[in-house]
């Protein structure tokens, strides 16, 4: 294996006359001090097929971590960031950068925590999955990359960071794009049992929540995520070179813990770090989000129905427009690449 993450030549030379045909992608050096990754020996990132995926993986310190991340576009452009979900990475944007490049946008794409080769900088650090500490990660990395205000835009937990990044720092959010609308998670709320349909489609946070889930997780994280896979995005036919590509971020040695504890932290189950308590205090009031929005749904969701929207409308005091994708589940970004780069470029017209 090489010093240096590779890519396959055949779809880097694909992947580059895509980008022709669409104008620019340009993979940026990021701040000063990012730098590119020195090892890959437990997180190589290979490609196959026809579909863009990246090329150098970045690092910077950011925070308590040293977060690996994706760039694209000019430099100068507005920033995006784009936040993938559980159990995903960051190839599930791996089309929707170019798109948005190639109306020169500032694509940035990191790893969540426990993902890739993102890593805590001190080994001693809580390996803590709750929600306000993953937004606080990303707007410590917005600092080290020395980003005043961005887009974001994501799914399941990407999309839960950027509703909670809305609501408690606005100054920071130009807009954002959320699959499954307002996430923000109430634990009180979390403890009232569902309809018994809505308690099966969340059957694996009850699995998690004893040590023979989290065994069984550990043995057989790749199967497990396939078949999340397949029940949440019914429609969508990967092929296993985008699984296996995807399924190489779940080799880093924190995601057992980050995920476990996220989970059961959500079930009141596991306890969260003191020092969010406040943060968390503020979620649990439900916030509204000011910022301008488009919140999406796939109509061939698994696990969250596609709904109109008007539910969790109050939760947004801006301009918001809601729209269903047809034909795309759980995964939107990557199931359907240009309607998610249209919403991101849509929702940057609200201003």
């Amino acid at each position: 294996m090489s010093e240096q993450l590779k890519y396959d030549r055949r779809r880097f030379l694909s992947a580059a006359a895509i980008t022709i045909a669409a104008g620019p992608l340009v993979m940026l050096s990021g701040a000063a001090t990012a730098q590119p990754v020195q090892s890959a020996a437990d997180f190589q990132i290979t490609t196959s097929g026809t579909n863009n995926s990246f090329g150098e993986i970045k690092q910077i310190n950011a925070g308590v971590l040293n977060v690996g991340y994706a760039e694209a576009g000019p430099k100068e452009g507005q920033p995006v960031i784009l936040l993938h979900g559980w159990p995903y990475d960051i190839h599930s944007f791996e089309a929707v950068a170019p798109l948005l490049a190639a109306k020169g946008y500032r694509v940035i794409v990191p790893y969540l925590r426990g993902h890739g080769t993102t890593s805590f900088l001190d080994k001693k650090t809580f390996r803590n999955g709750q929600q306000s500490v993953v937004a606080q990660d990303i707007i410590s990395f917005m600092d080290a990359l020395k980003i005043n205000q961005a887009i974001l835009a994501g799914y399941d937990w990407g999309a839960r960071t950027a509703c909670i990044i809305a609501a408690l720092w606005p100054e920071r959010c130009k807009a954002i794009v959320s699959v499954n609308g307002y996430l923000i998670n109430n634990l009180e709320r979390n403890k009232l049992p569902l309809p018994p349909k809505a308690e099966w489609g969340w059957w694996y946070q009850y699995y998690f929540a004893t040590e023979r889930g989290r065994a069984g997780y550990e043995a057989n994280r790749n199967d497990f995520a396939k078949l999340i896979w397949k029940n949440v995005s019914p429609k969508w036919n990967f092929d296993e070179a985008t699984f296996e590509r995807t399924a190489a971020a779940f080799n880093n040695p924190d995601y057992i813990a980050i995920v476990i504890h996220n989970y059961r932290w959500r079930l009141s189950l596991a306890d969260g770090d003191p020092q969010f308590d406040i943060l968390e205090k503020r979620l649990a009031e439900g916030p509204v989000i000011s910022v301008p929005a488009i919140t999406l749904d796939g109509d061939a969701d698994g696990v969250a129905p596609a709904t109109d929207g008007t539910a969790y409308a109050k939760k947004f005091s801006g301009k918001r427009t809601h729209k269903i994708i047809k034909g795309a589940g759980h995964n939107l970004p990557q199931e359907a690449p240009q309607a998610f780069a249209d919403a991101v470029i849509e929702v940057d017209s609200y201003n």
